[in-house]
């Protein structure tokens, strides 16, 4: 497993009555891949994995694997309260075709750390696909510290995190523990090339969902030592990724992936789209986004 790259964090699409829109999301896939990425994750929070029944995580999943057929990883998203729930779902990922996992702490109950652990551990030890650790404390309070990833690290498959505790010297802090141990993603659209620059190997991207040759850009010039380039593109592409950091990033997202032409808006219960003068404001720095579109 290569965790190098950008990594969408897909959206799932809907018809207006709820039900999955296949032909949309795989129109989302090839936009995606035409501008190079380099995997795909399945079930996050923009993927609204909370409102998805457990027959239609297994759809998803199914079809993406046919549907991508080897040319990029995909990754399925782990986000369960209960380890036996946790495991049922690498187990099922790996049936599935999935090429690796993220998995989030536990969720619901506030677990200390050595019930992390344990709950990490349980996983990995249930199944031969790599994983990679979410460590988001800002949204799900539960801090992986760097003790922590001392005890995963004799698990082989753990071998990436997700970075988003928001802290970017974090990123230093855990090279200067780990060595290449694991595999640094940035999991925050709006530190990305902050932490890129600073040893990061990937970036798991919400806004590029909507802007994937913008976002694989500014990939692919910080590996070439381009950092000007990257930069005036990053400039440009701040207030868009600052939608990724609101409790509604969802419906913002799938806003911006509406006007791009390659999304809906629709969402699910309780998610609703967005109204009036919030619309209107997110409408505009989207459309403004748009009209000063760098040329890649």
């Amino acid at each position: 497993m290569n965790w190098k790259g950008v990594f969408p964090a897909v959206t799932t699409k809907f018809h207006k009555d709820g039900s999955l829109d296949m032909d949309l999301f795989f129109k989302n896939l090839d936009f995606q891949l035409e501008s190079g990425v380099h995997g795909i994750i399945l079930g996050g929070t923009l993927g609204e994995s909370s409102v998805l029944s457990q027959e239609e995580k297994i759809q998803l999943t199914k079809e993406t694997v046919q549907y991508i057929g080897g040319k990029v990883p995909v990754i399925l998203n782990i986000a369960e309260g209960a380890t036996r729930d946790a495991i049922a779902w690498a187990k099922e990922a790996e049936n599935l075709g999935a090429s690796g996992l993220m998995i989030l702490p536990p969720m619901r109950y506030a677990a200390d750390a050595r019930e992390v652990v344990a709950y990490f551990k349980a996983v990995a030890n249930s199944t031969q696909l790599p994983m990679m650790i979410y460590n988001n404390p800002v949204d799900y309070k539960t801090l992986v510290t760097l003790d922590m990833f001392e005890e995963l690290a004799e698990c082989e498959n753990i071998q990436a995190i997700k970075e988003s505790t928001r802290d970017i010297s974090n990123v230093t802090r855990m090279h200067n523990r780990f060595g290449d141990r694991f595999k640094i993603l940035c999991g925050v659209d709006t530190l990305a090339m902050e932490e890129l620059l600073m040893g990061a190997v990937g970036w798991v991207a919400g806004l590029v969902c909507a802007f994937p040759k913008e976002t694989v850009a500014v990939y692919n010039l910080i590996q070439e030592g381009k950092i000007d380039e990257a930069r005036k593109i990053y400039q440009w592409f701040l207030p868009l990724l600052e939608l990724d950091i609101h409790p509604k990033l969802v419906q913002y997202i799938k806003l911006a992936e509406h006007h791009c032409g390659i999304g809906s808006e629709h969402v699910r219960a309780p998610r609703l789209t967005l109204i009036g003068e919030e619309r209107e404001r997110i409408e505009k720095i989207i459309l403004d986004g748009i009209q000063n579109r760098p040329k890649i």
